[in-house]
C-alpha cells in the first residue's frame, strides 16, 4: 500500500503536482486545477496540526467502515469534504505547488512522532493511517486532473 511515508511514493506525489498548471481540467467534478491545489493545501495543513477542522462524528469512524476506505475501496468521485477543506486563498498555481511541497516535508518530518491528532471524517488514527491517507486523496485529486 503506498504511503507518503516512502521515499518513493512521495517523490511521485512531489514529480505528479509539478505537472499541474493552471490550464488543466479536471476529468470530474467542479474543482479547477488552482482550487483543486488550494483544497490539497488545506489538507495537509490540517494534516500537519495548522488548520483546526470541526469534528463529525460519522459512521466511518469505525471499524470496519473506517479500514474499508482508507485501505481498500476507491475513493468515490464527488464525496462531500468539510467546509474548511474549501476555504483556501485563490493563488497563483505555482505559489500553491510550493505551499504544497513545504508541507509535504513538514509531514514527511513527523514521522517520529508517538501520538498524532484526530482525523475530523475517520476519529483516531495511526502513522500509517495518515501516510497511507494523504497519499491516497492527493493521488484521488492528482488523477482527476490527469496527472
Amino acid at each position: 500500500m503506498k504511503s507518503l511515508w516512502q521515499d518513493d511514493s512521495k517523490a511521485e506525489i512531489l514529480r505528479r503536482i509539478a505537472e499541474v498548471d493552471g490550464g488543466t481540467k479536471g476529468k470530474w467534478g467542479s474543482f479547477t486545477a488552482d482550487r483543486m491545489l488550494s483544497h490539497l493545501v488545506e489538507s495537509l495543513k490540517m494534516a500537519v496540526g495548522e488548520l483546526d477542522v470541526k469534528s463529525k462524528k460519522l459512521p466511518i469512524r469505525y471499524f470496519p467502515l473506517k479500514q474499508l476506505i482508507l485501505y481498500v475501496l476507491p475513493f468515490p468521485k464527488g464525496t462531500p469534504t468539510a467546509p474548511e477543506l474549501l476555504a483556501g486563498k485563490a493563488e497563483p498555481v505555482d505559489e500553491l505547488k510550493s505551499e504544497l511541497r513545504r508541507l509535504i516535508a513538514k509531514f514527511s518530518e513527523m514521522a517520529g512522532r508517538a501520538e498524532w491528532h484526530e482525523h475530523p471524517a475517520f476519529g483516531t488514527m495511526t502513522k500509517n493511517a495518515w501516510g497511507v491517507l494523504v497519499y491516497r486523496h492527493m493521488d484521488h485529486h492528482l488523477r482527476q486532473f490527469g496527472v
